[in-house]
């Protein structure tokens, strides 16, 4: 059964007309062409497809289109502020966070939602919130730095 949903993705108004039943990954992917959140595991494991709806991170391989009524929705390609690239962006390139990168867009995603809610990690902290977006090119240390790295630029603008 198709409905008309309509909701905000990166700041923008959308409107479309898709099965209830389709996920979040699908519309983002192949309908809208939001191609940076990737699918890892299609089972919610391995949060390869990290987005924030409503301010909490979710894995958008298990929302369903019918959920998306009135939602606030930022993935990867919101994640940057105009031009600039967020801090935690930033940080990962700097520090050498992504490897392959295709875990990198939940990873990112995941980052900016214990540091909003945290600007001063610990690095047990850093590794729990992210114990849910597995990588398999890294150890994890340049990742957890590169979340250290972040908060220490985002402390700095806001002390």
């Amino acid at each position: 059964m198709n409905k008309k949903i309509d909701f905000t993705l990166n700041g923008k108004a959308v409107s479309r007309d898709v099965p209830t039943h389709r996920l979040l990954l699908d519309l983002l992917r192949d309908e809208i062409g939001a191609t940076g959140t990737k699918e890892g595991c299609g089972t919610g494991d391995c949060g390869a497809c990290t987005v924030m709806m409503n301010g909490k991170p979710v894995n958008s391989c298990l929302i369903l289109s019918g959920e998306l009524a009135g939602a606030d929705i930022v993935t990867i390609e919101g994640l940057k502020i105009g031009a600039e690239l967020h801090a935690v962006q930033k940080a990962f390139v700097q520090d050498g966070g992504a490897q392959c990168g295709y875990c990198t867009p939940g990873m990112l995603m995941m980052s900016k939602a214990l540091l909003d809610s945290n600007n001063n990690p610990s690095e047990e902290e850093i590794r729990y919130a992210l114990s849910g977006n597995l990588c398999r090119c890294t150890g994890y240390a340049k990742i957890v730095q590169a979340v250290q790295d972040a908060a220490a630029m985002l402390r700095s603008k806001n002390p």
